[in-house]
C-alpha cells in the first residue's frame, strides 16, 4: 500500500498514549495475536486519522474495522463486542507496521507506562518474577530497560555475578572434555556456565544473558562442533524459557507470556539460521553421532510440546532438511528414526504431541520416496490441527529441487484440498508457481486442467490470483465469463489490465462495457452518467479497432435517443463529443 502520509514523533506518542488510554492490556494482547497470525488487513487509509480494514475471522468470516485515530470512541467493527475489542487492536499494529513503527511500543504501551511511574523500579536491578500466564505484569524488554535507565538516571547493572577463581577453572576443565562428551553432557556443562542468571524473568535479557554465559565458555572446536556448539546452546536456553509449558498432561494448549514469546521467537529465528548454514559434516564423519544425539533430542522435546508452541518441532524439520538428509548415504537410519517415532505412541500415551509426530512420520517416508503412506500421515496429520502452510511446502520444494515433475504434480493435488481451509495469497501464488513448473516441463495435458480446477477450488481466496492466471495464459473468455459472472465493474480494472484483451479479442470486451453502461445509468446522478460516458469512449474505440463503425452509430444514435429525457446524462455526452 502507497502511504501518502507520515507520522511524525509526536504524532506517534500521541496515538501510543491514546491506544493505551482506550485499550486494556489483555485486548492489546490478544490484538497482537491476531496480527502476528497475519489475519489483520488495510483497506483504505483516506487520511492520516481514518483508516479502514478488515481481520479474517472464523469459516471465511471478516470482522470490517474502522477506525478515527483522533476519536477512537468513535471506531468501529463488526464484530459482537459492543466497543473496543481485539480486531481494532490487530488493524491498528497492521498499520502502524506500514508506517515503520515499532509494533512492540503500542503492545508493551501498559508496561512501560507502570514502570515510568515509579521513581526507582526494582527490576531494573534484580529481575521482577512473572508468570507465562500473566503477560501483562512481565517485565519490559532489554531494549525498554536500556530507554528506561537513561530516563531515570539509572546506570544498567550486569546481572553475570562474578564466579570465584576454582568455579572458573572447572568450567575451563569441563570445556576442553566437550569435544569427547555425549549432547546430555554439554546441557548439563551449560546448565553450570548459566548457574548465575536468574531465570524469574523468561525474557530477552534472560536469553541473552544466559547466550553470553555459554558463549564465554566455549572452548576451540572444530567448524562442524562450533556449529552445533552454538545450535545446542540456542536450544538449551529455548528449553528453559517454554519448559515449565510442557509435559502438560491436563493441556495441550497453553499461551505464553508475551515477554517469553518474543525471547522464544527470537530464539528460533537463530535457530533457523544455524541450520540452514552450510554443514561440512563431510569433512568430519567422525562426529556424525553428534548430530545423530541432537534428533534424539529434539525428538524428546517435540513429541511432548504443547500443540500452539511448535518451537522443537520445527527445529526438528529443520535438523533433517538441511543436516541429516543431504548428508545421509545410509537409509537405515530413516529406518531407526520411523522405529523410535511409533513406539513413542506406546511410551507416552496421553502426553503424546498427535499433530508433530505425524509429521515428522511423514517426513521420513516422503525422505524415503514412500509417497502413499508419507501422504497418508499428512491427511491424518491436517484433520489433527491446522498445518502451517510452510509445512506442505517442505515437500513441494525439495520435489521442485530435484525436478521430479510428476511426483510434484501428485503432490500438489494431494496438497491443494489441504490448503482450502483458510488459504493465503502467498500461498496461493506459491503454490501456482509450482504448476507453472510442472506444465512447462510435462508433456501430460492434463497438467494445466489441474492448475484450473485447483484454482477454482480455492475461490473466493485464490480470486485476484485465479484472474492474473487466466490473463497470463491468454484465457480471455474464461476471464470475461468470470467477471461477467461476479458482476465486476470494468472501471475497476486498470487500462492496463484490459489492454491485452483489447488487443487479442475485443469483442469479448463488449457485453462487459455495455452492461456496465446500462447500470451506471440506473445509478440516475451525475456521476454515474460522468462513469458510462467513460465507458461509451472506450466503446467507441472498441468499434473503430473492430471496423464496426456504422454499428457504433446506429448504437448511440438509438442510446441517445432512449435516454433523451435525461438533460444530465445528455450533457455529458456532449462534453465526451459522443453527440453532437
Amino acid at each position: 500500500m502507497n502511504l501518502k502520509y507520515m507520522l511524525d514523533e509526536t504524532e506517534w506518542q500521541m496515538l501510543i498514549q491514546r491506544i493505551r488510554e482506550s485499550f486494556n492490556d489483555i485486548t492489546i494482547k490478544r490484538g497482537f495475536e491476531q496480527y502476528k497470525q497475519e489475519l489483520a488487513h488495510l483497506m483504505k487509509i483516506s487520511n492520516p486519522e481514518h483508516i479502514e480494514g478488515f481481520v479474517e475471522g472464523k469459516d471465511e468470516e471478516r470482522y470490517q474495522v474502522t477506525l478515527n485515530l483522533d476519536t477512537l470512541s468513535e471506531s468501529h467493527c463488526t464484530c459482537s463486542v459492543p466497543s473496543y475489542c481485539k480486531h481494532m487492536v490487530a488493524v491498528l499494529l497492521a498499520y502502524v507496521n506500514q508506517y515503520g513503527r515499532s509494533v512492540h511500543a503500542i503492545v508493551n504501551s501498559h508496561s512501560v507506562a507502570t514502570l515510568t511511574q515509579q521513581d526507582r523500579p526494582a527490576h531494573l536491578t534484580s529481575p521482577a518474577k512473572t508468570t507465562n500466564q500473566q503477560p501483562a505484569n512481565a517485565g519490559p524488554t532489554t531494549e525498554q530497560n536500556a530507554e528506561l535507565n537513561v530516563a531515570l538516571d539509572v546506570e544498567p547493572k550486569n546481572s553475570l555475578r562474578k564466579r570465584n577463581t576454582a568455579e572458573q577453572l572447572q568450567l575451563q576443565e569441563l570445556a576442553n572434555k566437550l569435544p569427547s562428551m555425549p549432547i546430555q553432557d554439554w546441557h548439563a556443562f551449560f546448565k553450570l556456565c548459566t548457574s548465575s542468571v536468574g531465570t524469574d524473568s523468561p525474557n530477552v535479557q534472560y536469553a541473552q544473558e544466559a547466550l553470553a554465559s555459554i558463549y564465554k565458555q566455549q572452548p576451540e572446536l572444530s567448524p562442524v562442533l562450533d556449529q552445533m556448539y552454538k545450535l545446542h546452546a540456542q536450544l538449551f536456553v529455548l528449553d528453559k524459557l517454554v519448559r515449565p509449558l510442557k509435559n502438560s498432561k491436563i493441556h495441550r494448549n497453553v499461551f505464553i507470556g508475551f515477554h517469553t514469546q518474543v525471547a522464544a521467537d527470537d530464539v528460533q529465528k537463530e535457530i533457523t539460521r544455524i541450520l540452514t548454514e552450510p554443514f561440512r559434516i563431510g569433512d568430519e564423519l567422525e562426529l556424525w553421532s553428534r548430530v545423530s544425539e541432537t534428533s534424539d533430542y529434539l525428538r524428546s522435546r517435540m513429541l511432548v510440546e504443547s500443540n500452539n508452541l511448535r518451537y522443537f518441532s520445527a527445529t526438528y524439520d529443520l535438523l533433517w532438511l538441511h543436516w541429516i538428509h543431504p548428508n545421509l548415504k545410509d537409509k537405515s537410519m530413516y529406518e531407526e528414526e520411523l522405529e523410535q517415532l511409533r513406539s513413542a505412541e506406546n511410551e507416552l500415551k496421553t502426553s503424546l504431541a498427535k499433530l508433530p509426530w505425524l509429521l515428522a512420520q511423514s517426513q521420513i517416508h516422503f525422505f524415503l520416496d514412500q509417497d502413499e503412506p508419507a501422504l497418508d500421515l499428512l491427511r491424518q496429520a491436517n484433520d489433527k490441527g491446522v498445518i502451517p502452510p510452510e509445512r506442505f511446502f517442505l515437500f513441494l520444494q525439495i520435489l521442485s529441487k530435484k525436478e521430479q515433475w510428476s511426483r510434484l504434480q501428485d503432490w500438489l493435488l494431494a496438497i491443494g484440498p489441504m490448503m482450502l481451509s483458510r488459504p493465503r495469497e502467498q500461498h496461493i501464488q506459491a503454490y501456482v508457481n509450482l504448476w507453472e513448473q510442472v506444465i512447462q516441463h510435462s508433456s501430460s495435458s492434463d497438467s494445466e486442467q489441474h492448475l484450473w480446477d485447483s484454482l477454482v477450488r480455492m475461490l473466493p481466496y485464490s480470486r485476484k490470483i485465479y484472474e492474473e492466471t487466466l490473463l497470463a495464459h491468454s484465457k480471455w473468455q474464461q476471464w470475461m465469463d468470470f467477471q461477467l459472472s461476479s458482476g465486476t465493474e470494468p472501471l475497476d480494472f486498470r487500462v492496463t489490465v484490459l489492454k491485452p484483451i483489447e488487443k487479442n479479442a475485443p469483442e469479448l470486451l463488449l457485453p462487459f462495457y455495455h452492461q456496465a453502461v446500462e447500470r451506471y445509468i440506473l445509478l440516475k446522478n451525475r456521476d454515474g452518467y460522468k462513469a458510462a460516458v467513460k465507458l461509451l469512449k472506450r466503446l467507441s474505440k472498441l468499434y473503430l479497432k473492430m471496423k464496426q463503425e456504422t454499428r457504433w452509430e446506429e448504437f448511440i444514435t438509438a442510446f441517445a435517443n432512449r435516454h433523451s429525457r435525461l438533460r444530465a446524462l445528455q450533457e455529458e455526452l456532449r462534453k465526451g463529443k459522443l453527440i453532437p
